[in-house]
């Protein structure tokens, strides 16, 4: 296991982005009525996360082995 446990500025950067995909897309299913461009804002950020997580690692700001 590393010493750092994930602690690193790639994997933070992903879990916010992460965090506000999904509150973006809460806030587009709870208004009244549903707005579904803000869940699809939220909906297209969530693979965003995933997509800056892996070119910040690769730019070596990930766990290094």
């Amino acid at each position: 296991m590393s010493s750092n446990h994930g602690n690193t500025p790639a994997a933070w950067t992903a879990v916010v982005i992460g965090l506000a995909a999904f509150v973006v897309a809460g806030i587009g299913l709870m208004m009244s009525p549903i707005n579904m461009p803000v869940f699809w804002v939220g909906a297209i950020l969530l693979p965003v996360a995933a997509v800056v997580f892996v070119v910040m690692t690769k730019m070596g700001l990930g766990e290094q082995h």
